[in-house]
């Protein structure tokens, strides 16, 4: 077996992140190298990541999906590891990898987890956030990252496993954070070729938003996780009303 074989680099994307990162790396002392590529951060985030690594890239943003396939083409290990900021690899999770990656043979190329997020005081367990589940640990040469500007999904050519335990998401740090990113994201979502003009614009603004909400919040058991549930699924909601209003905004020539 070469030198390199089992050892694992963790890649994470980072634009002013310097609440988040300094736990997420934490969270990753096992892996024998660290990638960070900065999008122009403006606060301590670099400073920060230069505290665990030497391997900082500065990049402009391109999409979570394209930043993830550059990080990983700097990558000198077999195995990567791909990590947003905001997430920690719980303890349980990283004992699990270790475990799955010292078998002999090991066949997988690639391992998927779960997600569990937090918030607003709060583990979320319902309204379909958890389990989430990602595609996060991949061999390096049989995988692909692909998707658009908001969203990314990792190809694997190869049989992939699932772990038991989770990555923690510690997401929107209060809401008026969720809003906001509810207001760039049903933005960035027009840019999407697939985004076509709604016909019965209104309808779709009513319709659709309720569709969502009875979905979250009662066929995906919302109610389960108390207020921070209610919210969710309002949020939710609101998110599905905003695009279309969007739409309609700009097929109307208003903007």
């Amino acid at each position: 077996m070469e030198n390199n074989e089992r050892k694992i680099s963790v890649c994470v994307p980072t634009l002013n992140e310097e609440h988040n990162l300094r736990d997420c790396l934490k969270s990753v002392g096992f892996a024998d190298e660290i990638i960070v590529i900065d999008s122009g951060s403006t606060d301590k985030t670099l400073e920060i990541a230069r505290e665990f690594t030497d391997r900082v890239y500065s990049r402009a943003w391109q999409g979570i999906a394209r930043q993830r396939q550059f990080a990983m083409e700097q990558a000198r290990s077999e195995w990567v590891l791909h990590l947003d900021a905001d997430e920690r690899v719980s303890d349980l999770l990283s004992q699990e990898i270790r475990i799955e990656l010292s078998k002999e043979p090991l066949e997988e190329a690639g391992f998927s987890m779960p997600r569990k997020t937090r918030y607003l005081g709060r583990w979320i367990l319902h309204g379909g956030w958890y389990p989430d589940r990602k595609i996060r640990l991949v061999r390096r040469e049989l995988s692909h990252c692909r998707g658009d500007g908001l969203h990314d999904h990792i190809e694997v050519s190869g049989a992939v496993k699932p772990f038991v335990n989770p990555i923690h998401h510690y997401t929107y740090r209060h809401l008026s954070d969720h809003l906001k990113t509810i207001d760039e994201f049903s933005s960035v979502s027009l840019d999407d070729p697939s985004i076509q003009s709604s016909r019965l614009p209104a309808l779709q603004m009513i319709v659709r938003p309720i569709v969502k909400f009875v979905s979250c919040y009662l066929l995906k058991q919302g109610f389960r996780d108390g207020i921070p549930g209610l919210i969710i699924s309002v949020n939710s909601a609101f998110y599905v009303f905003l695009k279309h209003a969007k739409i309609w905004e700009r097929d109307s020539g208003l903007k």
